[in-house]
C-alpha cells in the first residue's frame, strides 16, 4: 500500500497525516505555535518555530505510521508572509499573519486603485492579504528593500518557506491558490502582476516559481525525515479543504470553521462577476488545475470560542458550548459579532471591533456560548445570501469542515438558518485530506481524483424549519458594530 505525508501548517499549529491509499490515517501528530501579539491590532509568528515544530509532528507522524511515505503535500495559512535570507535561511523578521490589521491605512490610502486591484486580483484593498504586509517589511528597515532588489532575500507564503527549507534551499517555489492571495497575482493572466508589484515596492525576483497545485516542488532532504521525499503538492488551506470535499465542479462549496470561517464556491474555467463583499480566487480542478472560485472571508469564528475561553474564562474546553447551548431556549436577545479583528466579508470594515449586544442582569455564560456559535451560522448566512445574489450561484447544499463542525447543536442550528442540508464528512481534516490527494494523484497513489474520494462518508443535518428566527436581531447587532466603528465623532 501506498503512502502520503500531509503537512496542514495553519495559524495555530501544524498537523501532519499520514494517508494510506484507502483513505485510512495511519499516522497522526500536531504541535501548536507560538502566537505573537507586539502592538493592538499586530499578530505576527516565528517563522523558524514553524519550521521546526512542522518538521518534529511530520516526523512524529512518520514514526506512528512506520511507513515511507511517497510523496509530500503541504497546504497552509495563506496570506501569512515571511521574508528571509537566501544565504542563510533564516527570517529577518517575524511572519506577519493573515489576521494583523497594522497596515490597514495603507490600504485605505489605495481606494482610487481598489477597482483596478480588484480587477487583477479578485481581491478588495485590504490589510488581510500579503501584498500590504510585505511592503510594510520592505520598509520598516530600509536596506531591506536594497537587499530585496539585489536577489539577497526571497518571500513567500508559508508553503513556500516551508518548501525553502525542507528542500535545503533549492526550490522557491509556491501554486496558484496561495500566489492568489497575495494582492500581487493577476487571476486573469495566472501571473505575477508587474504593475502591483511596482506599486507595493516588491522587486519580482523576490517572489516565488508559480508553480501547479498538484506537480513537483522538489525533494525534501533526507536531513529533515532520514530520507528523501518528493514534495508533490502545495495549496492554499481553503482550496486544500474545497479539493478535500470533492468540490471539483461548478456550484459545489463548503464552508470551513476553523480560527476564521472561509465560504468557497468552484465557479469553474470562467472568471464570476464579483460584488457583495465577495472576493474571486482561484482554486483547483479534480486534477489540480486552476479554476475560479467565489470565496467569502468571515475572520472570526473559532477563535470567538477560544476567546471566551482564554480571555474570559467562562468555558475551560470548546466542547462545552454544545451542552451550554442546548442548555438555553435561546440567547435571550444576546447578539456577538465577533469582530475582533475587523469585520471580513460582506461588510470589508476594518475599523469594526467585537460588540455584544442585549446584555441583561440574566445573561449568564450559556447565553454568551450560545451567541458565539449562533455568530457562526448568522455571518455564514450572510455570505450564502451574497453568493446566491451577487454570483449567481444556486446553493442547494453546504459541505462544512474545520474543527467547529464537530459541534451537532451547530451544524443543526445552520442547516436551520440556511434552509438547505448541511453535509459533514466523517474525517473532518479535509484540509490536509486535499493537499494528500493532490500529491498523491501526481505521485500515482491514486489514478483518478474520484480513486481518491471512494472512501469518503457524511453526516447530513437537514433543516428542521424554513429558516431560523433571529435574523432581524443578528443583522441590527451588525449596523451597531458598523456604525460604531464609522463614527469618527471621537477620535
Amino acid at each position: 500500500m501506498r503512502h502520503v505525508l500531509a503537512i496542514d501548517q495553519g495559524t495555530t499549529g501544524s498537523t501532519c497525516l499520514v494517508v494510506r491509499d484507502d483513505g485510512v490515517i495511519v499516522g497522526r501528530a500536531y504541535r501548536e505555535i507560538t502566537q505573537h501579539y507586539p502592538a493592538p491590532g499586530w499578530v505576527e509568528h516565528d517563522a523558524d518555530e514553524i519550521f521546526e515544530r512542522t518538521r518534529d509532528a511530520a516526523r512524529e507522524a512518520i514514526a506512528a505510521a512506520g511507513v515511507v511515505p511517497d510523496a509530500i503535500g503541504i497546504t497552509n495559512q495563506r496570506e501569512t508572509v515571511v521574508l528571509w535570507d537566501r544565504a542563510t535561511g533564516h527570517p529577518v523578521a517575524r511572519a506577519i499573519v493573515w489576521q494583523d490589521r497594522r497596515t490597514a491605512a495603507r490600504c485605505i490610502e489605495l481606494a482610487d486603485r481598489a477597482a483596478d486591484i480588484m480587477q487583477a486580483t479578485g481581491l478588495v484593498v485590504d490589510a488581510y492579504f500579503s501584498g500590504s504586509k510585505l511592503e510594510w517589511l520592505l520598509r520598516e528597515v530600509p536596506e531591506r528593500a536594497a537587499r530585496a532588489a539585489s536577489g539577497a532575500l526571497a518571500a513567500g507564503t508559508i508553503d513556500s518557506w516551508l518548501i525553502w527549507k525542507l528542500t535545503n534551499g533549492a526550490v522557491h517555489a509556491t501554486d496558484p491558490t496561495n500566489a492568489s492571495r497575495t494582492m500581487l497575482y493577476d487571476i486573469n493572466t495566472h501571473g505575477w502582476s508587474e504593475p502591483l508589484c511596482e506599486l507595493f515596492g516588491v522587486p519580482r525576483r523576490l517572489l516565488p516559481e508559480v508553480r501547479p497545485s498538484s506537480g513537483d516542488f522538489g525533494t525534501a532532504h533526507a536531513d529533515h525525515f532520514g530520507m528523501a521525499i518528493p514534495i508533490r503538492s502545495a495549496v492554499g488551506d481553503q482550496q486544500s479543504a474545497l479539493y478535500g470535499q470533492g468540490c471539483w465542479a461548478p456550484g459545489e462549496g463548503k464552508n470551513t470553521y476553523g480560527t476564521g470561517a472561509f465560504l468557497l464556491f468552484n465557479a469553474g474555467a470562467t472568471r464570476p462577476s464579483s460584488g457583495g463583499g465577495l472576493l474571486t480566487t482561484v482554486a483547483c480542478d479534480a486534477w489540480g488545475k486552476p479554476v475560479y472560485a467565489v470565496e467569502a472571508s468571515i475572520f472570526i469564528a473559532g477563535a470567538a470560542i477560544q476567546w471566551l475561553r482564554d480571555g474570559l474564562g467562562i468555558i475551560q474546553t470548546a466542547a462545552e458550548t454544545e451542552s451550554l447551548a442546548r442548555s438555553v431556549d435561546s440567547t435571550d436577545g444576546v447578539y456577538f459579532v465577533p469582530a475582533l479583528v475587523g469585520l471580513g466579508a460582506p461588510h470589508w470594515e476594518p475599523d469594526a471591533r467585537g460588540t455584544i449586544v442585549g446584555l441583561t442582569r440574566g445573561t449568564t455564560r450559556a447565553h454568551l456560548a450560545r451567541a458565539a456559535l449562533e455568530a457562526m451560522a448568522w455571518s455564514t448566512a450572510d455570505v450564502v445570501d451574497a453568493v446566491r445574489e451577487h454570483a449567481g450561484v444556486r446553493v442547494d447544499r453546504l459541505r462544512v469542515d474545520g474543527g467547529a463542525c464537530a459541534n451537532n447543536w451547530l451544524m443543526q442550528f445552520q442547516a436551520d438558518v440556511l434552509g438547505v442540508p448541511v453535509e459533514r464528512p466523517a474525517m473532518l481534516e479535509t484540509t490536509a485530506l486535499g493537499a494528500a490527494g493532490l500529491a498523491g494523484i501526481a505521485a500515482g497513489v491514486w489514478s483518478t481524483p474520484d480513486e481518491f474520494l471512494a472512501a469518503r462518508a457524511f453526516t447530513h443535518f437537514g433543516p428542521a424549519r424554513q429558516s431560523e428566527p433571529g435574523r432581524a436581531g443578528w443583522q441590527r447587532a451588525v449596523r451597531a458594530a458598523l456604525g460604531w466603528a464609522r463614527d469618527r465623532s471621537v477620535q
